[in-house]
């Protein structure tokens, strides 16, 4: 990740960065929540316990991200 980021910044140069934060969210946490919940059997509550996030919380995430209609 270091390294990845290290590289973002290089090749932006001079140009400031936007939204970092949000992107590297974006690009981490879909993966993470498809790895947990397939892990946990499609259990939420199993799968929240594991990431320490309240269900409800996990639940719009994974509305957020298209795992769940």
């Amino acid at each position: 990740m270091r390294e990845s980021l290290a590289v973002y910044f290089r090749d932006l140069g001079d140009v400031e960065p936007s939204a970092l934060y949000d992107m590297i969210i974006d690009v981490v946490e879909k993966p993470l929540l498809e790895v947990v919940m397939q892990r946990a059997d499609g259990n939420q509550s199993r799968a929240a316990e594991w990431l320490g996030i309240n269900r409800n919380t996990l639940r719009r995430k994974l509305l957020q991200h298209k795992l769940i209609p």
